[in-house]
């Protein structure tokens, strides 16, 4: 009773080396994050941050949501990454059906002279299967993993390209909003300035202004003609830029000017979190720890390569000399061919091939490293912005309205003949240029918001 106890369990033992093999993959650990426990200016002890809401929570403008719904079902680039995807997951599947025999249906029939100068005729169906590799050392397991570990890190690809799309999306739209605001302005001012341009020239030909004054309006009038034509092809870039990204024509509704439209997008306040949560939110750190995974795997598989590699070829079915005698009783066969081949003198093919296997492995580490670097620098950036740009616009409102006033003041004393054209000439240069800086200001502050959204890991869900 023992004895058929102890010959089961080593029969049931030697089964499951046979499935499943040794592994030769070494054990992937993690590396470190080589940047600092926390972003710079945030505390010490600051807790970690709540979880990222989707990129619909994160907008709250309608027009832009449905904007960017479309960019997700048009953009080729993202839709190139899911199609890269379906490619990987392809790969993968054939990496695992190596694990498993493939049988085909056989059928053969062959007819040659004999020595007595008859004729010999023998005739093969069946099943067959042709070098089913016997998996013992894992090399097929390896490269299955390895597939597997490309196949998601197409999937955190296409993740990544979507966060990509999300935040161009916004930022591109946030742009066309400024274009439209600093559009609008420069109109206005050129409004003012020809105006002012024709009160000079009437008190010119009158012998009221000299001609430095005029000379100098027609300078300011010719500038924000100028500045005009630069703004509209600003917002011809933008609306191109755009177009492209939602992949189709842009619904004119949903455009950020005209009927309905805003002064600024609603975007949600992001929280900050901590540098371990970009190893979970972010698409392109994961996506790179999973080609880490994929090199180790790789170094599995050609550590395998120096062990035998053990084939099974069989066949079962009905041989006959006759065709019509192949189903016949009695005529039924089988076939059993087993080989293995022990690497013994491969001019050093195999040690290249595991080398190239550690060198991957060790270009994947530094990439990986590389990734986590990048995305905090990304996000220090962000946060940077986001605590200077909102007292600096504060600062340029202010600065706005004073230097409203100031053109005032002195266009009210130019008229009254206090003071020169010159004043007020250079008033209304210096408001132009301040209300222009805080126009871009206010978009740098957006986009800022949104990088930080981007740096953190947002624009994709589960």
């Amino acid at each position: 009773m023992t004895s058929s106890l102890t010959f089961r369990r080593s029969a049931m033992s030697l089964a499951v080396l046979v499935l499943t093999g040794c592994s030769f993959i070494p054990t992937h650990e993690r590396p470190a994050a080589p940047v600092a426990a926390v972003f710079p200016g945030q505390a010490a002890n600051a807790p970690a941050g709540a979880e990222l809401v989707s990129w619909s929570g994160f907008v709250q403008d309608a027009r832009l949501r449905e904007l960017i719904a479309l960019s997700l079902q048009n953009n080729r680039d993202l839709r190139v990454a899911t199609l890269n995807i379906e490619q990987v997951r392809a790969q993968y599947q054939i990496r695992r059906a190596d694990q498993l025999p493939t049988l085909n249906l056989a059928a053969s029939g062959n007819r040659q002279p004999t020595a007595d100068g008859g004729m010999s005729s023998t005739y093969t169906a069946g099943l067959a299967m042709a070098s089913w590799e016997l998996d013992f050392f894992g090399r097929v397991a390896s490269l299955k993993d390895a597939a597997l570990a490309q196949f998601l890190a197409s999937e955190e690809a296409r993740r990544a390209a979507q966060t990509s799309l999300v935040a161009a999306v916004v930022s591109t739209w946030l742009s066309l909003q400024a274009d439209e605001e600093l559009l609008s302005l420069t109109q206005s001012t050129l409004a003012t300035r020809e105006d002012s341009l024709r009160l000079t020239k009437l008190r010119f030909d009158n012998g009221a202004n000299s001609a430095l004054d005029l000379r100098q309006a027609e300078s300011l009038a010719a500038a924000a003609r100028s500045t005009l034509a630069q703004q509209q092809r600003a917002k011809s870039l933008d609306l191109n830029a755009l177009t492209l990204l939602v992949g189709q024509t842009l619904p004119a509704h949903l455009l950020p000017f005209g009927p309905g439209a805003t002064t600024q997008a609603q975007l949600s306040d992001v929280p900050e979190g901590l540098p371990s949560d970009l190893l979970n939110r972010r698409a392109d750190i994961r996506q790179a720890e999973q080609a880490l995974i994929a090199a180790n795997a790789n170094i599995g598989a050609a550590r395998a390569a120096f062990f035998p590699r053990i084939s099974l070829t069989a066949s079962v079915g009905t041989v006959s000399n006759q065709l019509s005698g192949l189903f016949e009783s009695g005529s039924w066969g089988f076939s059993l061919a087993p080989q293995a081949l022990l690497p013994i003198f491969d001019a050093g093919r195999n040690q290249a091939n595991l080398t190239v296997a550690k060198v991957s492995r060790d270009v994947a580490v530094a990439q990986y490293e590389k990734a986590i670097q990048t995305a905090f620098r990304e996000v220090a950036d962000a946060l940077a912005g986001r605590a200077t740009l909102g007292e600096q616009l504060i600062a340029q409102q202010t600065q706005a309205t004073a230097e409203a006033e100031r053109f005032r003041l002195a266009d009210l004393r130019y008229r009254n003949g206090v003071s020169s054209y010159l004043d007020v000439l250079d008033a209304q240069r210096s408001l132009f240029a301040t209300q222009q800086a805080l126009a871009q200001t206010k978009l740098a502050q957006q986009q800022s918001q949104v990088a930080l959204y981007k740096a953190l890991g947002g624009g994709w869900t589960e």
